[in-house]
């Protein structure tokens, strides 16, 4: 069985292949089942646990994600997945790939997927909240779909976006920590949302017009990172359709009867497949709420074993 390192994993993953990889994966059918999710209770420590399986095109999955959002006070990532991947028709194990490469990077890829629909064009600036693995990837992972130039950091650490907009401008990226969020949401083209909040953090009034909204986090119902008046009126869209039932962000904006099921317009898969035109003017604001999917777990770990699996003998 193939070991891949966290180092193999995250070669093997550029977003310009990634991301194309995953919009072919929503194209094709993948059996994905609801995600199992259990709260584990450790002294005065809580944390989730999901297990996530999906199969086809020869391939059988499954991811163990462990979420425990007091890891940061503890200099700890909040997130650590396993991943196992298996040949489908005998049940083989195929390979073990670093989990939380997979999950960062495929979450990071599916924003930009989403973004290529319903982000402007001609957006150049970036306005990305939380400091995580996610976060720190997503200039890369947007940039491999939209011109960005400039890139504003928020956290609620204020040194953590300042060590993170430091790493970039080392990059030579134009990137900048900022501390007044309501002004730097106002001034951005995107605003991606990558932290483990439970309380709104963007306000709807804050949106401009042709503002695309990315929330990463809110995979649970009580994780939150937008308020309802940010789905009120606008361009609302799913990764899945199993995201109404699971994050905070959308059931809150239901309960306040900011938004309804039939009001979301599509899904991943519907904009890959052409059921959904995407973005429908420069001047409407576009929201994209996910909760990740097996799916995209799955097709990173293929490429991860296509790319590094020994040539036949």
């Amino acid at each position: 069985m193939l070991i891949a390192s966290s180092d193999q994993t995250r070669a093997a993953l550029p977003f310009d292949v990634l991301v194309p990889a995953l919009r072919a994966a929503f194209q094709a059918d993948t059996e994905v089942p609801l995600r199992h999710v259990h709260t584990v209770q450790s002294g005065d420590t809580a944390g989730t646990v999901l297990i996530m399986p999906a199969w086809g095109e020869g391939y059988l999955g499954i991811k163990t994600v462990n979420i425990f959002p007091d890891n940061g006070a503890r200099g700890l990532p909040g997130l650590h997945a396993t991943y196992t991947l298996y040949d489908a028709t005998t049940g083989v194990p195929l390979a073990m790939v670093d989990g939380d490469q997979v999950t960062a990077r495929r979450t990071a890829a599916a924003s930009a997927l989403a973004a290529s629909y319903l982000a402007r064009a001609d957006a150049t600036t970036l306005l990305v909240l939380g400091t995580g693995r996610v976060a720190s990837l997503l200039v890369d992972a947007y940039r491999a779909v939209r011109p960005i130039q400039r890139v504003r950091v928020w956290n609620v650490r204020p040194a953590s976006a300042e060590a993170l907009a430091e790493r970039w401008r080392a990059e030579g990226i134009e990137a900048q920590a900022v501390t007044d969020l309501a002004t730097a949401v106002a001034e951005a083209d995107i605003v991606s949302c990558a932290t483990l909040a439970t309380a709104p953090l963007v306000q709807g009034a804050w949106l401009r017009p042709g503002t695309h909204l990315d929330l990463i986090g809110s995979f649970t119902p009580a994780m939150r990172e937008a308020d309802p008046a940010c789905f009120s009126g606008n361009a609302v869209f799913v990764d899945t359709d199993e995201a109404p039932r699971k994050s905070g962000d959308l059931l809150d904006a239901m309960a306040a009867g900011a938004l309804t099921l039939e009001g979301i317009q599509a899904t991943l898969a519907d904009l890959t497949r052409g059921r959904h035109p995407g973005r429908g003017d420069p001047t409407e604001v576009t929201v994209f709420k996910a909760v990740g999917s097996a799916l995209e777990d799955l097709c990173a770990a293929r490429l991860v074993y296509q790319q590094l699996r020994a040539p036949a003998a």
